[in-house]
């Protein structure tokens, strides 16, 4: 892979203390509302198991736990048209790995990836063929995670797959790459093959997806 014009800066995850007692403190200032009797979730949310779910939040979850966890992922950042694109690249430990673009959807984020990640970088390590694997790359779609909010119209499907196309071959250096992706990720890989299709090897979809605004 070769350095393409923008930087490569790596990336650690940090949340201060003040956030995460913030976070803490509102989540025990709720005003739950009352809800029908024995009506569950035929109205929306389940407000007792909400209640149960913010309850583990603030008194259970351990973030610090899981940014160790994230961080243990290499994490990078670079401009990509003018916007600061957070992704994790784990370099593939085959003989030739395959470069493969992994994108999330709504409202998922990038860590819905990570245990995946080492089974395509190192399938050799988990029962499969060590020529299977992968350069795995995985972004943070703008305005998600750690990935800057856009700051102009227009940030669809069609413009992310050109950001994307942007990251993978002026950034990192690749001159063509797989896709993959589900929900809105799904969106972007359909608009990447459809408007991008020399720079594909291939697609796989988790979502069947189409629109009229894609070519």
């Amino acid at each position: 892979m070769t350095s393409g014009r923008n930087p490569i800066d790596p990336f650690e995850i940090y949340v201060e203390d003040e956030v995460i007692e913030d976070l803490i403190e509102r989540i025990a200032r709720t005003r739950w509302p009352g809800e029908i009797t024995d009506s569950g979730w035929d109205y929306g949310s389940n407000l007792s198991y909400v209640m149960d779910l913010c309850d583990y939040w603030k008194n259970t979850f351990n973030w610090r736990e899981q940014e160790s966890r994230i961080n243990t992922f290499q994490n990078f950042t670079t401009n990509v048209s003018g916007l600061k694109i957070h992704f994790i690249l784990e370099k593939g430990k085959g003989p030739n790995p395959l470069p493969l673009v992994i994108t999330h959807g709504w409202p998922s984020t990038f860590a819905e990836m990570l245990d995946i990640i080492p089974l395509l970088t190192d399938p050799g390590s988990h029962g499969g063929d060590a020529a299977d694997s992968f350069d795995v790359i995985v972004p943070s779609l703008p305005g998600y995670g750690y990935s800057e909010k856009p700051s102009y119209p227009g940030m669809n499907v069609a413009e992310i797959a050109r950001l994307w196309v942007e990251l993978m071959t002026n950034n990192l250096g690749y001159s063509s790459f797989i896709a993959q992706g589900g929900d809105w990720g799904a969106g972007v890989t359909t608009a990447l093959a459809a408007n991008h299709s020399d720079r594909l090897k291939a697609i796989h979809l988790t979502m069947s997806s189409t629109g009229t605004d894609i070519p």
